[in-house]
């Protein structure tokens, strides 16, 4: 059972949620908030494995709320999934920073969310290709920052497939794009979470384009 937590300042669209949660055996709703501040009590009260979060909210946003959660001991094995409708884009480079491990449009199809809320409770990140691109056309007009972990020893599989995950592409995608079992692509994001010294497929698609090994625009 997943148990998840509802995070948005619009009762409506809360409920809304909550009512379209309720309809999978595999979830579990533990609670609802109406704000950043709300949210981070309600996840040290109940420890959810997944909070659905909004983003402008009042008296803390849901950056800040995604900061304290990840930061926080007792909710360690909780993770974060924005919904965006991206009006908050100056927010989300921040948010995938502060551990949001992924970020789907409000707009995604009920059937999507519930698979999104799967795939994020067994720990791995979630960008929709829609909301990378969104994220690629941001680090053109991003100011410096300092650099991250170097490339230098990967290898050029490691390479092209740290390429394709930044362009959005599934591990199915890129298995069919280069010619690669499915469980040799894990595998291969696997190690480069580990040698690149990144939290989840979130943080690689940053550090892709943070030094420099793609730059936004390319193709």
């Amino acid at each position: 059972m997943i148990r998840v937590a509802v995070v948005d300042d619009q009762e409506l669209v809360r409920s809304g949620f909550v009512v379209l949660l309720g309809t999978s055996p595999d979830i579990e709703v533990v609670g609802e908030a109406g704000d950043g501040e709300e949210a981070w009590g309600l996840c040290r009260r109940t420890t959810p494995d997944v909070v659905l979060m909004d983003v402008r909210m009042p008296r803390m946003d849901g950056l800040e709320a995604t900061r304290r959660i990840m930061a926080d001991p007792r909710c360690a094995r909780t993770h974060v999934l924005i919904l965006t409708t991206f009006d908050e884009d100056e927010l989300v480079h921040d948010a995938l920073r502060a551990g949001a491990s992924g970020f789907l449009l409000k707009d995604t199809r009920p059937a999507r969310l519930l698979d999104a809320i799967a795939v994020v409770a067994a720990g791995d990140a979630l960008l929709a290709p829609s909301v990378t691109r969104r994220l690629i056309e941001q680090f053109a007009a991003l100011p410096s920052r300092p650099m991250p972990p170097t490339a230098d020893g990967l290898t050029d599989r490691e390479r092209e497939v740290l390429v394709a995950v930044s362009r959005g592409s599934s591990n199915q995608e890129i298995a069919d794009s280069l010619h690669m079992g499915y469980g040799t692509v894990k595998t291969h994001v696997s190690h480069l979470l580990t040698k690149l010294e990144c939290r989840d497929r979130a943080q690689l698609v940053m550090y892709a384009y943070e030094s420099g090994l793609l730059i936004p625009g390319s193709s």
